[in-house]
């Protein structure tokens, strides 16, 4: 519609189309530069209006010109900046008619004002419905960053209860080991004795010190009780669990590679809680798939695989918290090993673990279960 008004602008005069269509062209500059193309368009209008008096359609022509020119400055600057440049330019359209040039009756007059108006107004709206969204945006990420960072401080919080069970029972057998030994020994020697009660009552510094963070990191609020904790699971227990797995209508199989061995508690409480949330997954995204657990025994690692086929039966609705690959990850990051997560060509899914069953002493060799 505005190059159909430019065209029609030549009947103003031989040189009034090229000002009409360099008009017109400060939609474009503003797109960029917002104030400069402003400013140019008040020009033009000035020059326009002195130089070739303008037709009924050509006012139509510039005043619309100007009103778009206010609207691409008005997503772009604050809004008493964009009203500002609103005010000035009624000023103008009120000085030219004021001073007897021929820009329309007082009733285009106000028709442009009120195109003006509206024009700013439009734009303060888009441009504060952009910055809305922008935040918000923003807000979303940011939430989204925080949600994942707690979900990993919770399993990392999880693992360490789970774990600071492991080190209090090794560190009550250290107290226990130290102060039985002197009645194994015949006359032992007076500094053998004092350096076994000094190993004993470093263990039980410790113990305590451990059980006082063990009772923080189970109390989930003020009135929760620290007491009757159960102790953790290891492998041992995985006929249990695959005992309830197929109880819940997933026909789940074992094989076991190698020669089947006591390992470390944190590796084989790490592979017990892997193997669990992988089959958790598997429960609540693909009922009544088939399931194959596998375990090798290695002499530096044990070696983990989870395998379902495609779900056998729909799959309810089930967004989850996260926590279960943050959880695997965890524990595998804390054993320095490697875990493998992903979907089989047949539709199913795989998650793959190793986990270094040796134990790198503070001196000496390191040492493998």
């Amino acid at each position: 519609m505005l190059l159909a008004a430019a065209l029609t602008a030549a009947a103003a005069g031989a040189t009034a189309p090229i000002s009409a269509i360099g008009h017109a062209a400060m939609l474009v500059v503003a797109l960029r530069w917002p104030t400069s193309a402003w400013w140019l368009s008040m020009a033009f209008v000035t020059g326009i209006t002195l130089e070739y008096p303008p037709t009924h359609d050509t006012q139509i022509y510039v005043w619309m010109v100007h009103a778009g020119v206010l609207f691409l400055l008005a997503l772009r600057v604050r809004l008493p900046s964009a009203i500002t440049a609103a005010v000035l330019s009624t000023l103008l359209a009120v000085l030219l008619k004021l001073s007897g040039c021929s820009v329309g009756s007082w009733k285009m007059i106000t028709g442009a004002l009120v195109l003006f108006a509206l024009a700013v107004l439009i734009g303060a709206v888009v441009r504060g419905r952009r910055e809305d969204h922008a935040r918000l945006t923003e807000q979303i990420a940011a939430t989204a960053r925080e949600r994942a960072l707690r979900t990993v401080l919770e399993e990392r919080t999880r693992i360490a209860r789970e774990l600071h069970d492991v080190v209090a029972h090794h560190l009550s057998l250290i107290s226990i080991q130290a102060d039985a030994a002197p009645y194994r020994v015949q006359a032992p020697p007076p500094e053998l004795v004092t350096e076994l009660a000094s190993i004993r009552a470093n263990a039980l510094e410790g113990l305590a010190e451990l059980r006082h963070m063990l009772g923080l990191l189970r109390s989930n609020g003020p009135g929760d009780s620290t007491t009757g904790t159960s102790p953790q699971p290891s492998l041992a227990q995985l006929d249990g669990l695959l005992g309830n797995v197929r109880a819940a209508g997933l026909p789940a199989t074992t094989r076991i590679e190698g020669t089947a061995r006591h390992l470390p508690p944190g590796v084989e409480l790490s592979a017990y809680r892997i193997i669990q949330e992988a089959l958790s997954n598997i429960l609540r995204h693909a009922p009544g798939a088939e399931t194959s657990i596998e375990l090798t025994y290695t002499r530096d690692a044990l070696g983990l695989r989870v395998v379902n086929g495609p779900a056998a039966l729909p799959a309810a609705t089930s967004p989850g918290a996260g926590h279960g690959v943050i959880g695997m990850r965890e524990r595998i990051a804390m054993l320095g090993g490697d875990l493998a997560i992903g979907p089989t060509p047949d539709g199913g899914y795989e998650v793959s673990a190793a986990l270094p069953t040796c134990i790198a002493p503070a001196v000496g060799k390191e040492t493998c279960a």
